[in-house]
């Protein structure tokens, strides 16, 4: 079964590019191409789509708002694939249910494991897009601050949103904390079922910023 994608960009050199890419692979069909994100969310009403692979800028709709009405009218799960002028979009692309944020300069092979990972469950927020948006969040260094109540959790779960939050791997919270991942993974877990949360990514978000979905 092929993953069915549409891709909307207003850069008609762009999504014709990625069409010819995403074709070579054979767990793909590109049903078509559109210029804008109106054209996009019309196409994922009116038809079976996978994953909808969405820029940020296009005209009449951006992606953002596209990632909105595509998430709540359809089974599509939109992807953004755009690049660093538009981090200030990320955090709202999220929060409307994009599945991944990506950068439009990775490798086809990295876009194509994204794609295949986001249509098999998964969410994709590349790690130098969390630092992104950690940096904008706070110009120094210091330890990441919180604007949630955390009366609601474990000291244990608080120091693992902590480091979620700077970008730790499950494996390097292990190790920081001198517990098994599999013990990590138990709190995050325990962590989701409290905030109604799906993925890490977004306990990342919500420790730093307080918003949730």
């Amino acid at each position: 079964m092929k993953i069915k994608v549409i891709i909307a960009d207003d850069n008609s050199f762009i999504r014709e590019g990625l069409k010819i890419i995403l074709s070579t692979y054979r767990e793909f069909e590109v049903l078509d191409t559109v210029s804008d994100g109106k054209e996009a969310v019309d196409y994922c009403q009116k038809n079976e789509v996978d994953i909808a692979l969405l820029d940020v800028r296009m005209p009449n709709m951006n992606g953002v708002e596209a990632t909105k009405l595509i998430t709540e009218t359809t089974n599509t799960k939109p992807i953004i694939l755009t690049t660093f002028d538009d981090d200030e979009y990320i955090l709202d692309a999220i929060k409307n249910g994009a599945k991944g944020y990506l950068l439009k300069n990775n490798a086809p092979e990295q876009i194509r494991d994204a794609m295949k990972s986001v249509f098999h469950g998964n969410s994709i927020l590349q790690d130098v897009i969390l630092e992104k948006i950690k940096s904008n969040l706070s110009a120094s260094n210091k330890e990441p601050e919180t604007k949630i109540d955390l009366t609601g959790f474990t000291e244990r779960e608080r120091e693992i949103m902590s480091l979620i939050a700077k970008g730790y791997s499950n494996k390097a919270i292990s190790k920081e904390l001198f517990i098994s991942e599999g013990t990590v993974a138990n709190y995050i877990t325990s962590i989701l079922g409290k905030t109604e949360l799906e993925h890490r990514t977004q306990i990342a978000i919500y420790y730093l910023t307080g918003k949730v979905d």
